[in-house]
């Protein structure tokens, strides 16, 4: 099998969790007690399944034996059947597979008997009651809590912008970061620094990337230096133009602290104890373990919108 698919599927594998608040165990907002309903996803935005010859070229099924014609002496020919890869020669990929398929029982459901329902309370949880949004009429809210160092928010970033060009126009999204401790809230301050500064769109992937592919934290070495993680923060984005005296007076503004107060709320009002985790018009909360996969929580979000929408 190739790397790259290999890569894919590691990727994917990793991305079946979320980054946990380390202060505490509580659940998050309590879900209805009213019996759960399943929402059908329309066909067209199902997750697609690979078919069986692309499965067979990622190495994830045995290819089918090989049939060998032998020229005979006399002209006619022999037929040889050769054995095919059993697809036991990779025990990584066995092993990335197996993990893969008892993490997510709802996508190899789907896999083996056609598109699937979502189950409330299965795919996804709802409030109840459910909370006030903060977008106009005709608009459904998305919120997705994240965290930058977060390995699984990195994964399903790319997703994440691929699906913002394409989400429908009455979606109305937004990150909202979470601030478990200092280090967090560094961060979080960083993101709407960026913001304010009019910058996030050209630095967020490279936030991103700083962390989980230069190995730097973007924060001090004790994560309550505050002070320490300015520093660090200031330098990181003075090599990408801006000056350390307009990151500062960013960094400090009114409307910079106005943003992490309400963030702070949110996080408090869904009691999110889990990152990434996606909140769909303060009604449904989903993340990537529920839907079966991070392509799967992206289709559930959308669906789950429409639904909204049409109501």
């Amino acid at each position: 099998m190739r790397a790259s698919g290999l890569a894919l599927l590691l990727t994917l594998a990793l991305t079946l969790g979320a980054c946990g608040n380390p202060h505490s165990a509580s659940d998050r907002a309590p879900a209805a007690t009213t019996p759960a309903t399943a929402l059908a996803p329309p066909p067209s935005t199902t997750a697609p399944v690979a078919t069986p010859s692309e499965q067979q070229a990622a190495g994830l099924v045995p290819t089918q034996p090989a049939r060998v014609r032998h020229p005979n002496e006399d002209g006619s020919e022999t037929v040889e059947e050769t054995a095919g890869d059993s697809g036991t020669h990779n025990p990584l990929l066995a092993a990335v597979a197996s993990t893969m398929a008892a993490a997510t029982p709802a996508a190899a459901a789907a896999t083996t008997s056609g598109p699937t329902l979502w189950q409330e309370g299965v795919n996804y949880t709802r409030l109840v009651p459910a909370q006030p949004t903060s977008v106009p009429t005709g608009q459904v809210e998305v919120l997705e809590f994240f965290w930058y160092a977060c390995p699984h928010c990195y994964a399903i970033d790319p997703l994440v912008e691929s699906w913002k060009k394409t989400k429908p126009a009455f979606v109305s999204f937004t990150r909202v970061p979470v601030m478990w401790s200092e280090g967090h809230r560094s961060t979080a301050r960083l993101y709407y620094t960026l913001e304010s500064l009019g910058k996030l769109d050209q630095l967020h992937g490279e936030v991103f990337k700083e962390i989980h592919v230069n190995n730097d934290p973007l924060i001090a070495s004790d994560p309550n230096d505050t002070a320490g993680a300015e520093r660090v923060q200031a330098a990181f984005v003075q090599k990408f133009g801006i000056s350390g005296d307009t990151f500062k007076k960013a960094y400090h503004s009114f409307s910079v602290e106005t943003s992490l107060q309400r963030a702070d709320q949110l996080v408090q009002r869904y009691r999110v104890e889990g990152v990434p985790t996606f909140v769909v018009n303060g009604k449904f909360v989903a993340d990537v373990r529920s839907a079966g996969g991070p392509e799967r929580l992206l289709t559930l979000v959308d669906d789950l919108a429409t639904q909204e929408h049409k109501h």
